[in-house]
């Protein structure tokens, strides 16, 4: 049976489902990734675009969508996939486990590696 996730933004206003599995799985802990998040790291996950759907309003900024509303960042829409943050899944995201972490060099130093994946001092290849 195919899975289907759900999440969305703070407030609800905006709504997306997502259905089977991810094809990739990671965190990343660029400048530009703590920035856009105000945390340490981004935890993400991404899906074939054709397995995405979303609802309600939003606004995107240099690739980044967001709710308008609460200012939830969300998503990344590309070309064929779709970048989610996993934290705005409605239920725990334990089964997506990191398959790489990318800006290894700016990891916290108070921040285990991720177990036994791929480890990149700066961005992943593609």
């Amino acid at each position: 049976m195919t899975r289907t996730r759900s999440g969305g933004c703070l407030c609800g206003a905006v709504r997306y489902t997502l259905v089977g599995e991810p094809f990739l799985v990671g965190t990343c802990h660029c400048a530009t990734c703590r920035k856009e998040s105000g945390s340490v790291l981004v935890a993400y996950a991404k899906w074939p675009l054709a397995d995405f759907r979303y609802s309600g309003r939003i606004v995107t900024h240099s690739g980044r969508s967001f709710c308008p509303e609460c200012g939830s960042r969300l998503f990344n829409l590309h070309d064929t996939d779709v970048e989610i943050r996993i934290g705005t899944l409605d239920d725990p995201p334990t089964g997506l486990v990191p398959m790489q972490e990318g800006w290894t060099k700016r990891r916290e130093h108070w921040l285990t590696p991720a177990y036994e994946v791929p480890q990149y001092d700066e961005d992943p290849p593609l």
